[in-house]
């Protein structure tokens, strides 16, 4: 008895000093270290950089920019934002690396970011609890986890919308698209778009990610010689095959209004759309001039101006995005941001829809975060569950009001977490992106609800 007394004391006596020590040394999260506690939120922004695929600089370009910007103007309900980025690679290796490292630091969000490697980098996210808010949408983990906040519809809108504005203008469609797992589900997206609006499945070009010489695609497109895939296709199924056959009657009108015999042909390769173009440019030697088509990501405003404005080969390109026209005031207050902030960065460009995406993930964590109470700590779990319970959050109309709550998700196959799937229509015009004559804004949630399973 009189043993197990005398110990209480020096037990208490221990534990008193233990506290103090982690208080003045690194023994948990302290006050203005890594993490959300104290006057610190750390997150991190990744995106591959200087691959042979598709690259998006502008993505974690524009979250330093957001960085300086929210900082020198105090802070997020006077916290401070450190960001962290990281190059993605292009590799699940990258991904998965980026994704150990705001582990490692502690970050309370993934922010704004792009990998089609979504199982990589889920998973060591996931196992943290950490969310990953507004991701560019290219692979469907993103659209799967409990811990994804998707701010737009990713893929599967931008294809579902590519083949409602197609199935308007085109007797046949051909898609060239890359052959990857991400690539494999763009049929299927796209057919139920051109479905939606009485059309035959697209031919399926596939073409390697990294190819640096797309002629024998270019070639198939030009001729409709690639068979429609069937759902489900092995993506090391050949794609030549007898041209593909509009089986549908044919409409009187169809004459009238431009649509009889109509060949489109549309890309989404990422960098590489430019490479193939090129290519289909040099073989059409017959001037049949088919419409060409794309979504947002694949072709820019800067591809437009590079490759010669109003005299460009994408002149009259139909494109299908997320967001309103770079020129809309709706984005005044990002360009402000840029100017300000990124004015030395030239990878920051106000017409990249990943810097566009960018900007509206920081606009959500902003949001979200001026939620907590003053003291109260900022950690990954506690976002998330903001983000899961909180009313909807505003985004300056660049989407609508967003909301991740159970009752806000949509019964699309493979894709539950889809909350937005907006889309604008827009083409090229005098060498700029403008919104389609006479096309507005559609949600294509209900066209994607209609498609079979795609993953």
């Amino acid at each position: 008895m009189t043993s197990r007394r005398s110990s209480t004391p020096f037990s208490r006596t221990l534990l008193a000093a233990t506290m103090g020590a982690c208080l003045t040394t690194a023994c948990g999260v302290v006050p203005g270290g890594p993490g959300g506690s104290g006057d610190t939120i750390t997150v991190m922004t990744f995106a591959p950089i200087g691959t042979k695929a598709t690259n998006m600089p502008g993505m974690p370009g524009m979250a330093k920019a957001y960085e300086s910007w929210v900082n020198a103007n105090g802070g997020i309900k006077g916290r401070k934002l450190r960001v962290l980025t990281c190059n993605e690679k292009n590799t699940p290796t990258g991904a998965a690396d980026c994704a150990r490292k705001a582990v490692a630091e502690r970050a309370v969000a993934v922010v704004g970011s792009y990998s089609q490697h979504g199982r990589a980098f889920m998973a060591p996210l996931e196992a943290e609890g950490i969310p990953f808010i507004g991701g560019y949408g290219v692979s469907a983990e993103e659209f799967q986890s409990t811990l994804s906040y998707p701010v737009n519809g990713g893929q599967p809108a931008l294809l579902a919308g590519a083949g409602h504005q197609l199935g308007k203008a085109c007797a046949q469609v051909s898609l060239v698209r890359p052959d990857t797992l991400a690539g494999d589900t763009m049929p299927v997206l796209l057919n139920a778009g051109l479905k939606a609006n009485k059309m035959s499945e697209a031919s399926d070009i596939r073409a390697a990610e990294d190819s640096a010489d797309l002629t024998p695609q270019a070639r198939e497109a030009l001729n409709g010689s690639a068979s429609p895939a069937p759902a489900g296709t092995p993506s090391d199924a050949p794609s030549t095959g007898p041209a593909a056959k509009d089986t549908k009657e044919k409409d009187p009108k169809d004459g009238k209004d431009g649509k009889d015999n109509k060949q489109c042909v549309t890309a989404v390769l990422g960098e590489r759309t430019e490479t193939f173009f090129d290519a289909f440019r040099r073989i059409d030697g017959q001037h049949r001039n088919p419409q060409i088509s794309s979504v947002l990501g694949s072709v820019s405003q800067a591809l437009v101006d590079r490759t010669g404005g109003k005299e460009s080969p994408f002149e009259g390109a139909y494109l299908t995005s997320w967001y309103p026209v770079s020129t809309d005031p709706l984005w005044a207050p990002m360009r402000k941001v840029i100017t300000e902030q990124a004015f030395g960065d030239d990878s920051v460009d106000p017409d990249d829809s990943g810097a566009q995406t960018t900007w509206i993930a920081y606009t959500v964590l902003n949001e979200v975060v001026k939620r907590f109470g003053g003291d109260e700590e900022v950690t990954a779990r506690k976002v998330a569950h903001a983000l899961n319970r909180s009313e909807s959050v505003a985004t300056g109309g660049l989407t609508p009001d967003l909301s991740w709550r159970y009752q806000d998700m949509r019964a699309v196959a493979g894709f539950p977490r889809l909350v937005n799937g907006r889309v604008t229509f827009q083409i090229v015009q005098s060498g700029r992106l403008v919104a389609q004559p006479g096309e507005q804004s559609q949600d294509m949630t209900p066209t994607l609800e209609g498609a079979p399973r795609s993953t």
